[in-house]
């Protein structure tokens, strides 16, 4: 056998044995990835390709007579769910209020937290790490547990706020028709800030410090380094916060479902997933999974909707 076939054998071994590692390894890496295949389908996938299903569906009654009798029976009613949801009065009335409450609640939240993280960016605060722990608290805490706390807050029998008040002759309705709305926003404010704080905050300590240094050697004093430097450094940070609070406010559950408690004027259709729960539950008309399952879809259509704003947006600010 010639040196130069001998050579050739050899590389071809060699790359066999690559090959088979390479597959190995590749095998490996499915097997650590499998359990988290596993549960996004479950959890994930499968519930929005059977939600999507249910959408196409509707119980009807059947059978009985002139006295009632009869069962319930899915009946296949094509897109009427979805005309359903979109010519509804009452969706659109709830999507008005969550317009409001996104109006009020997240530019303040953004502008809280932008505040909140620069201020512990900046030199002035010391012991940075528990003032971070301190603000991100309120999140760790669940919606639900955090919505019920703030509704045993804003209860004029019991609340101590309310009794703070009233000793300056302020007599506050938390649950009033006009008010009802801000006492919402509050509760997810308190909740959410610390968390888009980090954001920013994270997105303010990948600044390189050269420029900081160099705006200083140029003369700039904290606040022109603050405006000129730190706030256009974070506008990723910004649009990434907003689009994650306004995805959240069309998702808007736990404070009104909690206050309804309190509130009896909160009807079941207050929010498009007030609506969709009760839906299925049967206290709003048409009822069942079918419609319910519309109404979910519909409203991750509008999510979907504003992501891809989002993204347009984003390689716009990117670009300029």
């Amino acid at each position: 056998m010639s040196a130069t076939t001998q050579t050739a054998v050899k590389r071809r071994g060699s790359s066999t044995k690559r090959s088979k590692a390479f597959r190995r390894e590749e095998r490996t890496g499915w097997a650590f990835m499998a359990p988290f295949c596993i549960l996004f389908l479950v959890v994930f996938v499968i519930p929005i390709i059977w939600a999507i299903y249910q959408s196409f569906f509707q119980q009807v009654a059947t059978g009985g007579g002139a006295y009632g009798g009869g069962s319930l029976e899915n009946k296949f009613v094509g897109f009427a769910n979805f005309q359903y949801v979109v010519t509804s009065s009452a969706f659109w009335q709830g999507i008005g209020r969550v317009l409001i409450y996104t109006v009020i609640q997240v530019p303040l939240m953004i502008i809280v937290a932008l505040a909140l993280a620069m201020l512990l960016d900046s030199l002035i605060v010391k012991h940075v790490s528990g003032f971070r722990l301190l603000y991100f608290l309120p999140y760790a805490i669940p919606g639900v547990v955090a919505s019920i706390i703030w509704v045993f807050l804003y209860n004029d029998q019991i609340s101590p706020i309310v009794k703070f008040l009233e000793m300056f002759g302020v007599h506050p309705d938390f649950f009033a028709s006009n008010a009802v709305i801000a006492s919402m926003a509050n509760i997810t404010t308190w909740t959410f800030t610390g968390y888009n704080m980090l954001i920013f905050l994270a997105a303010l300590q990948a600044i390189p410090h050269e420029l900081y240094e160099a705006a200083r050697i140029d003369g700039a004093n904290g606040w022109q380094i603050a405006w000129r430097i730190k706030l256009p450094n974070v506008r990723g940070a910004a649009l990434l916060a907003m689009l994650l609070s306004i995805v959240g406010t069309i998702q808007l559950f736990n404070e009104p479902q909690v206050m309804q408690t309190a509130d009896p004027s909160i009807s079941d259709s207050f929010t498009p997933m007030m609506m969709a729960l009760n839906t299925s539950r049967g206290s709003l008309t048409p009822k069942g999974d079918g419609p319910a399952s519309a109404i979910a879809i519909v409203m991750a259509l509008i999510a979907g909707l504003l992501a891809a704003a989002y993204a347009i947006v984003e390689r716009k600010v990117n670009e300029s």
